[in-house]
């Protein structure tokens, strides 16, 4: 066999093996949605978005979860999204050569990588055993800690791209550099970090009240989905449809602003 029949069967196996090593982990995936939907799409009802969790063998819906994730969603969106956008244009733009940048992108990475178990306990210690009780504020102090470094990371990558020369260009022209980070960048990096996840503290009833416990769908999914009761592991199932498709709808929302944004300039 000559060199060239060689590498064309070697290239055959190899493809081969990639194909069937990505159809093996899609097949996964596929079989996860499928069972998502199969099991999920019968408690999107009204209901589900109108009536409150309900006590075993009685109708209801997640209102007051989805309520409060929204909530603790948002106050974390707030928290986060500024302190991680500007500790990363930070990283980016002005801590090249820096000891200092260094050392807050090594402590980043290690926030990146910490288990959300370890971000709980430290609220838990920060606020909930000073507070006495669980509440709405602890869950999304939580959750921005958690937003934090995905922010600063995504943050950095997004400014890493811009091209040195474009930035050139702009001061060349007598841009001063924070319009220069902010014309080319911010709306990448705000389609990029849009997604977020779910997740906080809970109770059962309806509550506005951001110190006193508050209902989520993550918290109220894993109860439900552990009663042995078959209406609750049906709104569990609904729940956990609910926040796919929020995902996903946040994942295509985000490409298409990315995408504006680079027709746009």
């Amino acid at each position: 066999m000559d060199l060239y029949a060689r590498r064309r069967v070697v290239n055959g196996v190899v493809m081969t093996l990639s194909v069937a090593a990505t159809a093996f982990g899609l097949l996964w995936l596929v079989l996860v949605l499928w069972t998502l939907l199969e099991n999920g799409i019968a408690a999107i009802t009204p209901a589900l978005f109108s009536q409150m969790t309900p006590p075993p063998g009685s109708a209801g819906g997640l209102l007051n979860a989805i309520f409060g994730s929204v909530v603790m969603t948002l106050i974390a969106t707030l928290i986060g999204t500024p302190t991680g956008i500007l500790a990363g244009t930070f990283l980016a733009e002005y801590s090249r050569g820096s000891r200092f940048g260094e050392v807050v992108r090594f402590i980043n990475d290690i926030l990146l990588s910490a288990p959300s178990i370890i971000v709980g306990l430290f609220v838990y210690e920060l606020l909930v055993v000073h507070m006495g009780h669980f509440s709405a504020w602890a869950g999304a102090v939580a959750l921005a800690i958690i937003v934090i470094p995905v922010v600063v990371r995504t943050t950095e990558d997004m400014l890493n791209l811009v091209p040195n020369a474009l930035r050139e260009a702009a001061a060349a022209l007598g841009s001063p550099k924070w319009k220069v980070i902010v014309m080319l960048a911010v709306a990448r990096i705000a389609g990029e970090t849009a997604p977020l996840l779910f997740t906080a503290l809970n109770n059962q009833f309806w509550s506005t009240d951001l110190n006193a416990p508050m209902a989520n769908l993550p918290v109220v999914i894993f109860q439900f989905a552990m009663s042995p009761y078959a209406d609750w592991q049906v709104l569990a199932w609904g729940g956990a449809l609910l926040i796919t498709l929020t995902v996903l709808f946040l994942n295509i929302g985000a490409r298409m602003l990315a995408s504006w944004s680079t027709f746009k300039q």
